[in-house]
């Protein structure tokens, strides 16, 4: 049974290296249960990020949301999460997803489903130091030799990144969590239990076994409407992605077709000026305290096991990362 109302934080990685671990240190004291840090195109790679984390805390949970096997092979992925979980001494967890914006770098998976299903095979098969081969259609592993140092512990736990029930059914085995990245919509959840019913009925494991998380842009402040002004601003790069992945969403075609032209030409602030505060709901955490921890109460009491508040968190990142923790998070873990 996963863990029910775990809060999170999860950091972009546009920041000075020196800045991670302070303030994952500050969430560890407000009693956050866990730091995510992104994995996303052009931003900087999670794992340094990651590393710098896991020396100044001692408690929280701690991994990437999410890397992909497309620009980093399984060997690599391996790695570095055996080495992050060294220096948290058995605290990470592993996120993996296929990916957004590999079109940026030429890339388009022919197979996505096959590739992530088959990483998340040949990860667990390098961290458990199995010397057999491993034959999957894409990745491979000659065997007779494997990762040549002590790993400090072989079931790290698996995150998948996915809205989709292919997807789910293909790697549901081997993961503990499901995550579906940028929304803040209760509405949702149902439709995700659904999907992971479904993918485990010709398994073993029970749904109850593998948990939701919900993650999103936030902007806490007590100014709600500046905060959700900002909000607007920052979920205009991921809505155009979640907005078709959403089976609850009925969204107008011609409203979505502004807000995915504008951000097409980086234009987010004119995006932003699209999305409504009731659509703006369905993406992001945004407006005072009170209303991000009503917030979060609706995605638990909808059936999700961990809500994950993202960057930026506040007008500025350290009040937003206060309120969080002094006002937000007693209301939404105790309720």
């Amino acid at each position: 049974m996963t863990p029910q109302r775990a809060i999170s934080i999860a950091f972009q990685t546009d920041k000075p290296l020196s800045a991670y671990g302070p303030l994952a240190a500050q969430v560890e004291r407000y009693g956050f249960d866990g730091v995510s840090v992104y994995n996303d195109m052009l931003y900087q790679p999670a794992w340094l990020p990651l590393l710098e984390i896991a020396r100044h805390t001692s408690r929280v949970r701690i991994g990437p949301a999410a890397v992909n096997p497309f620009t980093s092979h399984p060997i690599n992925i391996a790695g570095h999460i055996a080495l992050i979980d060294e220096a948290a001494q058995g605290r990470a967890y592993l996120g993996l997803a296929r990916g957004s914006w590999l079109d940026f770098v030429g890339l388009e998976p022919s197979r996505p489903i096959t590739a992530v299903r088959e990483a998340l095979e040949c990860i667990r098969h390098l961290l458990q130091q199995s010397t057999e081969p491993y034959q999957g259609e894409i990745f491979q592993l000659a065997g007779g030799d494997s990762l040549r140092w002590g790993i400090h512990r072989s079931d790290i736990p698996f995150l998948l990144g996915t809205w989709g029930p292919k997807t789910m059914r293909a790697c549901v085995p081997y993961v503990s969590e499901v995550k579906i990245g940028g929304t803040a919509n209760p509405d949702v959840i149902p439709h995700i239990q659904a999907y992971l019913e479904d993918a485990v009925a010709q398994t073993e494991r029970d749904s109850t076994e593998i948990g939701i998380v919900a993650g999103a842009v936030t902007v806490v402040d007590q100014d709600g409407e500046a905060a959700r002004k900002l909000a607007r601003r920052e979920a205009a790069l991921y809505l155009p992605i979640v907005a078709r992945l959403d089976p609850s969403l009925d969204l107008d075609e011609e409203l979505l077709s502004r807000i995915m032209d504008a951000a097409d030409r980086y234009d987010f602030e004119r995006a932003a000026t699209y999305i409504s505060d009731d659509l703006l709901r369905r993406f992001a955490f945004a407006g005072t305290p009170s209303e991000v921890a009503e917030h979060a109460l609706e995605l638990f009491e909808a059936g999700a096991s961990r809500v994950e508040f993202g960057t930026p968190h506040g007008l500025k990142s350290e009040e937003g990362l206060r309120l969080l923790g002094e006002e937000v998070l007693p209301v939404a873990r105790d309720a």
